[in-house]
């Protein structure tokens, strides 16, 4: 890696977004975070406005500033939304895809891209296995991402997160719960929490965790691979409440519409694994992470 590499991050202003742009800061990268608006600003770092979703735009901005790496971080990443607005989920996350790709391969082909999807991605051989739009729209930006590789020889790495957690803002359950309990130490909310299934398991992995996980595929991914970045492990949404309740000042009840057990795919991290990657920040510490970054908001 030569010095002071030029990175550009797209979604910078995200929940993601803000802790890679932290870390890849300090780990030697020269950052420009790209995103939708100004108004979206991000102390210390260089920033970019940039609608993904129109070409000329960006083509502009790969012009502009002719990155050695690419982070493709920026999404529509909500599956309920993703059922409202089928066609604006699938928009920005392919279009999006495919004019970086396209534009990297004009501006500047020796550049290395992420381009980061999800575990719910399904098996585009079997239709049958499609849960959701947003699942769709993350399986056609792998593709795009796998097709411009072996058409066009553009270096791009596909990754596969799996539910990111961590201290930030996010839409996330475990940081909707923590933000909850948060409200109720505060006495800004009432003392009860109602959820859908308290047996739903999820492999949650610190997104910090997820980021040093982009960080070795920049240095020691293949061009061409996919490579998924989980914990290995499920929790249920029960584990997480009951670890906020040990760590609560307040005491709270818990109403459950089913208890069901509904498990999830599990992450299978053996590629990234022997890259030298393994997540450090365990699943305690991740909650009681988030639940304190709730608490410190005014």
């Amino acid at each position: 890696m030569k010095s002071q590499p030029k990175l550009l991050i797209t979604g910078a202003a995200g929940f993601t977004g803000r802790h890679a742009c932290q870390f890849f800061d300090k780990n030697g990268y020269e950052v420009i975070g790209v995103v939708r608006s100004l108004d979206n600003h991000l102390a210390n770092k260089s920033t970019v406005p940039c609608n993904l979703v129109k070409k000329d735009e960006v083509f502009d901005v790969v012009k502009q500033v002719k990155p050695d790496y690419v982070l493709h971080l920026a999404a529509k990443n909500h599956v309920g939304a993703s059922w409202t607005d089928p066609v604006q989920t699938v928009e920005t996350n392919v279009l999006s895809t495919l004019y970086l790709v396209e534009a990297i391969r004009h501006v500047n082909p020796d550049c290395t891209m992420i381009t980061v999807g999800s575990v719910l991605q399904y098996d585009p051989q079997n239709i049958n296995t499609l849960t959701h739009p947003y699942s769709l729209s993350k399986t056609l930006q792998s593709i795009i991402s796998q097709a411009w590789e072996s058409l066009y020889k553009v270096n791009i790495i596909s990754a596969k997160p799996s539910n990111l957690i961590g201290p930030g803002q996010s839409n996330g359950i475990c940081s909707i719960l923590a933000k909850k309990v948060a409200g109720m130490e505060q006495l800004k909310e009432d003392s009860k929490i109602e959820i859908s299934n308290l047996k739903a398991r999820r492999d949650f992995l610190d997104v910090r965790d997820a980021v040093r996980g982009y960080d070795f595929l920049f240095r020691f991914g293949n061009s061409g691979e996919e490579y998924e970045i989980a914990s290995g492990v499920t929790h249920s949404l029960e584990d997480v409440i009951h670890f906020l309740s040990q760590l609560s000042k307040v005491e709270f009840t818990v109403r459950a519409q089913s208890n069901e057990v509904s498990d999830y795919y599990k992450g299978n991290t053996e590629k990234i694994s022997q890259l030298g990657w393994r997540p450090q920040i365990s699943f305690n510490q991740s909650l009681s992470d988030i639940l304190n970054y709730y608490r410190k908001l005014p």
